[in-house]
């Protein structure tokens, strides 16, 4: 979540980098940057983004194996065997 106090324009960023960079890296959080008044960018430090992009991986896998199991509720799907032997068939493996 943005932090609404941490909203400022460009140039403070520019005339004050290493304060910003030390304040990003200490709380993890983000700012907004300001181009004439407009939000224009966000900043972080790289382990932030890095923690974000692995909430939203799993935030994404999770997602994924909600539709499976509602796919199972629903009757769709087929056995994991069945999927199995299909499978080696098609590449010519033994499952023994």
């Amino acid at each position: 979540m943005l932090d609404l106090n941490h909203i400022l324009p460009i140039t403070d960023f520019n005339r004050n980098t290493k304060e910003h960079i030390q304040w990003l890296k200490e709380t993890g959080k983000a700012e907004v940057l300001t181009v004439n008044g407009q939000a224009e960018i966000v900043v972080q430090s790289a382990d932030a983004y890095q923690k974000l992009l692995e909430a939203a991986e799993l935030s994404e896998t999770l997602a994924g194996v909600r539709r499976g199991l509602a796919q199972v509720k629903n009757g769709k799907g087929r056995p994991m065997r069945e999927f199995l032997e299909k499978l080696a068939k098609k590449h010519g493996v033994s499952l023994k």
